[in-house]
C-alpha cells in the first residue's frame, strides 16, 4: 500500500499558514474575493486580459467595487501577504488554492455558455499539484463542478480527483454596485468533494466572511441554491410585471396598487421593470437547461422569462402608442433613453435588457440618444454596437419622447421640462422614479 493511501486527506490538504491563493477571473465576483483574502493571505489575481491586469496595476477597478486605496494597501505585498496580479500561467504554478471566478454568461439563443469555465479549468489543470484545491464561484447548474469542470481538470493536470487534488463549490453573492451587502456581511455557502474538504473550504471562507458560512451537504446543493435564488426573484419579479400589463389595460396604476398590496405584512415587495445583469437574468437558464436534459420541462421558470425578457420591447411599444396618442411623428422623432447599465448606480452594462428597448424604437426609424453617466462608452460600443453619452452637455437638443430606463441618482436633478421639445412629448418612467405629474406614465 503507497504513502499516500495511507495518508488522510485532511493531512493532504493545505496547511492554514501555507495558503497561496489563486483566483482566476478578475471581474465584479474576482477582484473583491481577491481583495479580502490578501488582507489575510498571499493572493495572485489571475485574468486573460491584459488590459484589464494594467489598469488594476495602475490602481483603477473600472468595476467601481474596489477604491483606489484598497487597492493600492492589498497590493502592498509585506510579511508573505498581499495581492499580486498577471497574466502569466506561470506565476500562479506554486499556489495551492485555485478559486475560479469567471463569468457564466448564456448564448444568443439563451443556453449555458461554458466557454469560459471551461478555459479556466484547462488553465488550472496546467498547474494542478498534489494537494491543491480548486474552488469555483461561477454560476452553474447542478452538478456542472463535478461532470464537466473536474474532467478537464483530470484531463488536463494528469491527476486524480479525491485522491491528487480536491475541489469546493461556493456560489458568488455579489451584488454589483451595492454597498450595504458586500462580500464580507453576506453569509457564504460553501461545500466541498469530500467532508474534509468541505471543512476546508468553510474554515477559509471564515477567515474573511464576517456574516458567517453555511456548509452545504454536497457541492451539488451548493450549486442548486445558487441557481434558485436568483430564479426565485426572477419569478417575483416576472408577476408584477405581467400584473403592470393587465393593470395599465384597465388604467389603473399598478404602482399605486403595489403600494396598497405592501401594507400587508406578508406581501413581497417586488417593482416592475427590466431584467438584466450577470444573475437574475441568466441563472434561470441554466436550472431550465439541466432540467430539459433529466427529461422535465420547467413551466413556471421559463415563463417568468418569457415574461422579462419581452419587457423591454413592451415599453418600447408603450412609448410610441403614446407618441401616436399625442400626434407627435414617430418616424425620425428624438427619443432619449437615460440609462443603459442592468441597475443603478452601477457601471454594470453585461445583459442590459435597456438594449431591447433601443433595438425597437431603432425599428420605427426613430432616432434614440442614450445617456448614462456610469456606463463606459466604449464597452457599450463593443459589447452592443451603439453610442452612449457620459456626460450631460454632450446631448445634443430637445426630445419629443424620454425614457427613464435605469434609476442612476444622477437623473433625479433632470429639469425635464427643458429636455421636452414641446409640451406634449412624451415621458415614461420604467421604473417609478419621477413625481407621477411629471411623467406620461410609468410601468
Amino acid at each position: 500500500m503507497s504513502n499516500l493511501a495511507l495518508t488522510s486527506i485532511t493531512d493532504r490538504l493545505p496547511k492554514i499558514d501555507c495558503i497561496d491563493i489563486a483566483v482566476i477571473g478578475l471581474g465584479y465576483v474576482g477582484l473583491p474575493l481577491a481583495v479580502e483574502f490578501a488582507k489575510k493571505f498571499k493572493v495572485t489575481g489571475f485574468d486573460k486580459s491584459q488590459s484589464r491586469i494594467n489598469e488594476l496595476l495602475k490602481g483603477y477597478d473600472r468595476t467601481q467595487e474596489i477604491d483606489l486605496n484598497e487597492l493600492q494597501q492589498v497590493t502592498a505585498v509585506a510579511n508573505g501577504l498581499g495581492l499580486s496580479f498577471t497574466t502569466n500561467i506561470a506565476s500562479i504554478q506554486s499556489c495551492n488554492v485555485y478559486i475560479v471566478a469567471v463569468p457564466t454568461p448564456t448564448d444568443r439563443h439563451n443556453r449555458p455558455d461554458l466557454s469560459l469555465i471551461k478555459l479556466a479549468s484547462e488553465t488550472v489543470g496546467q498547474v494542478l499539484k498534489n494537494g491543491d484545491v480548486v474552488i469555483y464561484e461561477s454560476t452553474v447548474y447542478p452538478g456542472l463542478t463535478e461532470e464537466v469542470c473536474v474532467p478537464i481538470l483530470e484531463s488536463t493536470s494528469g491527476l486524480i480527483f479525491n485522491q491528487d487534488f480536491f475541489a469546493g463549490y461556493s456560489p458568488e453573492r455579489i451584488n454589483p454596485g451595492d454597498k450595504v451587502h458586500t462580500l464580507t456581511n453576506i453569509i457564504k455557502v460553501t461545500s466541498g468533494s469530500t467532508p474534509e474538504v468541505a471543512n476546508f473550504v468553510d474554515d477559509l471562507y471564515k477567515t474573511i466572511i464576517v456574516a458567517g458560512t453555511h456548509k452545504a451537504p454536497s457541492i451539488k446543493v451548493a450549486e442548486a441554491c445558487k441557481v434558485i435564488e436568483n430564479s426565485q426573484r426572477d419569478i417575483n419579479i416576472a408577476f408584477v410585471n405581467e400584473i403592470a400589463k393587465i393593470f395599465n389595460l384597465l388604467n389603473i396604476d399598478s404602482q399605486a396598487v403595489l403600494d396598497a398590496a405592501g401594507t400587508k405584512w406578508n406581501f413581497l415587495k417586488f417593482r416592475p421593470g427590466l431584467v438584466g445583469g450577470h444573475c437574475t437574468g441568466v441563472d434561470p437558464y441554466y436550472l431550465a437547461q439541466k432540467a430539459q436534459e433529466v427529461g422535465y420541462h420547467p413551466e413556471i421558470i421559463l415563463a417568468g422569462r418569457r415574461i422579462n425578457d419581452g419587457m423591454g420591447t413592451y415599453v418600447a411599444q408603450e412609448v410610441i402608442k403614446l407618441m401616436v396618442k399625442n400626434d407627435i411623428a414617430v418616424k425620425k422623432a428624438n427619443i432619449l433613453v437615460l440609462g443603459f447599465t442592468f441597475k443603478e448606480n452601477c457601471p454594470d452594462v453585461r445583459n442590459t435588457r435597456v438594449v431591447d428597448i433601443v433595438n425597437t424604437l431603432n425599428e420605427y426609424d426613430t432616432i434614440c440618444e442614450i445617456y448614462d453617466p456610469w456606463a463606459n462608452p466604449d464597452e457599450v460600443w463593443q459589447d452592443y454596437n451603439l453610442e452612449t453619452f457620459n456626460r450631460y452637455e454632450q446631448l445634443t437638443g430637445s426630445y419629443d419622447a424620454i425614457i427613464l430606463a435605469v434609476c442612476h441618482k444622477e437623473f433625479l436633478t433632470i429639469d425635464y421640462a427643458k429636455l421636452k421639445k414641446h409640451a406634449n412629448a412624451v415621458v415614461y418612467d420604467i421604473k417609478g422614479l419621477l413625481d407621477k405629474s411629471m411623467v406620461q406614465a410609468r410601468l
